[in-house]
C-alpha cells in the first residue's frame, strides 16, 4: 500500500491519511532543529507499517532540510536506535565527546 506523508503546518504535524483515519507525528521547529514530540497512529492502522513509514519520512524530511532533530517521541527515539543511518542527525543520539 502507498502512503502519503503531508506536513500540515497549520496543526504542525505530519500525517498519513488512510481509511478515514489520521497517524501523525508531532512536531516543533526552531530555526535549524525540530522536536518530534508524539507519535499516534490508530489502533485500527496498527501492523501495518505506517509508524515507521511516517518516522521514515520525517527523518527523510529533517535530514533534506538540514534540520537537526530532536527525538522526545520514544517512538522516534526507537526508530533512530534501530536504524543507525540516521543517528548522526539526532542531538540525542550524535552526542559531542
Amino acid at each position: 500500500m502507498d502512503y502519503q506523508l503531508i506536513k500540515n503546518e497549520k496543526e504542525n504535524r505530519f500525517e498519513v491519511h488512510i481509511e478515514g483515519l489520521v497517524a501523525f507525528a508531532d512536531y516543533k521547529l526552531n530555526k535549524d532543529k525540530i522536536a518530534f514530540t508524539h507519535t499516534e497512529v490508530p489502533k485500527e492502522l496498527s501492523g501495518k507499517g505506517i509508524g515507521s513509514f511516517i518516522a521514515k519520512g520525517i527523518l527523510d524530511y529533517a535530514a533534506e532540510h538540514e534540520l537537526k532533530v530532536k527525538p522526545y517521541c520514544p517512538f522516534i527515539k526507537s526508530y533512530i536506535d534501530r536504524h543507525p543511518e540516521y543517528q548522526e542527525n539526532s542531538i540525542f543520539h550524535n552526542k559531542p565527546e
